[in-house]
């Protein structure tokens, strides 16, 4: 058997990973193979390396890493869809073996069971190697034209299905159409929450701690008015608000400026044991008399996921490629996950390493 790069760690244990040998995919992992050429790193991995979470195949004691994919097909049945060449990206999340009602519809982002895996997060190998393998129906063609920056499909796929809920959750009323957006948060998906908000023409509104950088110019160059101090929003509200940083004083913040009937949709996921002194009964009140609503959001189904790359193939590439503020090759694959101050997506591309190989 051929073996191949990939990043590996040992799940709950910190500063386990390291770039080891191993074997190539097995066919049981996909009929299309794909060579990979660039993996995102995000905040999950972080917290996966530092022993927070996270769990091997079941027989086996390391977890190959990463769920941010794009690759190239390398080979594919002929009655897939996909052909050699395509570029792809893999889905994350494979439903339950049960299944629950929302897997076997399709819709796996909202597994009632748990039982569900995720490729490189939960019992799946992730993308994080030099091949990987993938289900036909797992597998989500972009727009090569978008280059690396098509690696940002699954964090797009994330808030797309946001949007897609606020959608059917605004559809409750028959007069709904909202006109503003506040997006708190000017990370990957605050920045992607943006970008989509600026597609729909809504007048946008940033607010993030960053007063100065390239995240704030991100936000001007889409037309978005810019915060850095919550004191600033006084006196406003937004149809539409998406909090994307999960700090837990700004999350009480964001739903403040939530305008009569608008929603609130929260994409990030706080730290346990954080608390804060919260009116739950003035929420409450607010929620109730102001035809409020406030739901969560995580994960994605492959609907989303072509909306996503819909969405991306629609932005300003010379905007987008921006997002992408670090690349660094396979080899020097440590030094992404070193977070440094202006960074907004690091990537590690495989590209120098196939063509120096």
């Amino acid at each position: 058997m051929r073996t191949m790069r990939a990043i590996t760690l040992a799940p709950g244990v910190a500063d386990s990973a390291r770039l080891d040998e191993v074997g190539e995919p097995p066919v049981a992992e996909g009929s299309v193979l794909v060579r990979t050429t660039a993996l995102g790193v995000c905040g999950t991995d972080h917290e996966i390396l530092s022993g927070l979470y996270g769990s091997a195949p079941p027989g086996e004691e390391r977890l190959i890493l990463g769920h941010e994919s794009l690759g190239v097909v390398m080979e594919a049945p002929p009655d897939s869809g996909l052909r050699t060449g395509d570029h792809v990206v893999g889905i994350v999340r494979r439903p339950d073996p049960v299944p629950c009602m929302a897997c076997a519809s399709g819709e796996w982002d909202m597994c009632r069971n748990g039982l569900y895996t995720e490729r490189g997060i939960k019992e799946r190998h992730g993308f994080g190697s030099e091949f990987f393998r993938l289900e036909p129906d797992f597998a989500v063609k972009v727009d090569p034209a978008l280059g690396l920056t098509a690696v940002l499909t699954e964090p797009a796929s994330i808030v797309a299905k946001a949007w897609d809920h606020v959608d059917r959750i605004g559809r409750r009323s028959r007069s709904w159409q909202p006109r503003s957006l506040l997006v708190t948060g000017a990370g990957p998906i605050g920045l992607l929450a943006a970008m989509m908000g600026a597609q729909r023409r809504l007048d946008l509104h940033v607010l993030d701690r960053h007063a100065s950088g390239p995240k704030p110019q991100l936000v001007r160059e889409l037309g978005g008015h810019v915060y850095s101090d919550v004191s600033a929003l006084a006196g406003l509200s937004f149809d539409v608000v998406m909090e994307c940083t999960a700090a837990t004083p700004l999350i009480a913040q964001a739903i403040a400026h939530c305008a009569p009937a608008g929603i609130v949709c929260l994409l990030g996921v706080s730290i346990p044991g954080q608390k804060a002194e919260f009116d739950i009964g003035g929420l409450n009140r607010t929620l109730v008399l102001s035809n409020q609503v406030v739901f969560g959001s995580v994960n994605a189904n492959r609907g989303h996921y072509e909306m996503a790359a819909t969405a991306l193939a629609a932005a300003d590439r010379p905007w987008l490629d921006r997002l992408v503020t670090r690349s660094v090759p396979l080899s020097r694959w440590h030094q992404a996950l070193r977070t440094q101050p202006d960074d907004i997506k690091v990537v590690i591309d495989f590209r120098e390493e196939l063509s120096s190989g």
